[in-house]
């Protein structure tokens, strides 16, 4: 009598795919994140291109909320070396250059990882780079136009009527483009949540759940980045971080509806 377990049918189990195929796919992966990461650079220099032509004019945009707060009379920047303004007028151009390609960056990003997402994922490009682009810009703009016009009064009224400011072009562009790339970022909270929430990585329920720790943390960071510590200059900063985490929740299930929707399509 033979052995049951002789007639029993053998897994059958796909052969796992050949080295050359894998190490060919790797570096495909690599040859495409360089093309991108190259028309990425490419973007940013036409951008400090034409940055750096206005660069004295971006500057003393940027810098008219700074010379406002400071006392009649003494509306003025100083430089402690010759070489102060060429290099203070280079990082204008350097990041006014990231500013102007934001666009195309985030769109170079956008095509490196669509390969690995469903189509309808793909079809997102434009929503992704568009809302992406648009709230860093409301990031740098809200800095600008509510942030800039009360934080640098409360700092210069902080040392007193009787001293007198000596701000240097330096220290002043190095302060204002921290705070215009801080709220940048935050503003971009939606999509980096949604971006997440598509790759797998959180999920709603999780970020629902842990709303209050997240809110507590967006306080602490908060004080540590609003640069005076009044209670009016750490709400402005913390209030658009709790509400864009929720609007990051939102878009997190949004997106996951959608995905849920595109599996069951494929699986059919």
């Amino acid at each position: 009598m033979s052995d049951p377990a002789e007639k029993a049918p053998a897994e059958v189990t796909d052969p796992p795919p050949p080295e050359d195929e894998v190490r060919a796919s790797f570096f495909d992966h690599l040859t495409e994140l360089r093309t991108r990461l190259v028309r990425a650079l490419l973007g940013i220099a036409v951008g400090v291109a034409v940055a750096g032509w206005f660069s004295e004019r971006l500057f003393r945009y940027v810098m008219q909320p700074v010379l406002d707060a400071l006392p009649e009379g003494q509306r003025a920047l100083n430089y402690t070396s010759s070489l102060e303004p060429f290099l203070v007028y280079l990082k204008v151009a350097l990041y006014g250059g990231l500013f102007l390609a934001a666009p195309w960056v985030l769109f170079q990003l956008w095509l490196f990882i669509a390969p690995g997402l469903y189509k309808r994922e793909k079809s997102m490009v434009i929503p992704f780079v568009a809302i992406g682009t648009l709230l860093f810009y409301c990031g740098v703009a809200f800095t600008y136009f509510v942030i800039m016009p009360f934080a640098f009064p409360a700092l210069t009224s902080i040392a007193g009527p009787d001293m007198r400011p000596i701000l240097t072009m330096r220290e002043q562009l190095t302060l204002v483009l921290a705070m215009m790339l801080g709220f940048g970022v935050v503003f971009e909270i939606p999509v980096i949540i949604a971006f997440l929430s598509m790759i797998g990585l959180v999920t709603p329920e999780f970020l629902a759940r842990y709303r209050r720790h997240a809110a507590v943390v967006n306080v602490i960071l908060a004080a540590i980045i609003t640069p005076t510590g009044d209670p009016l200059n750490l709400f402005l900063m913390a209030g658009p971080m709790i509400l864009f985490y929720e609007v990051g929740i939102v878009a997190a299930r949004i997106v996951r509806k959608k995905r849920k929707a595109d599996e069951a399509a494929t699986a059919s």
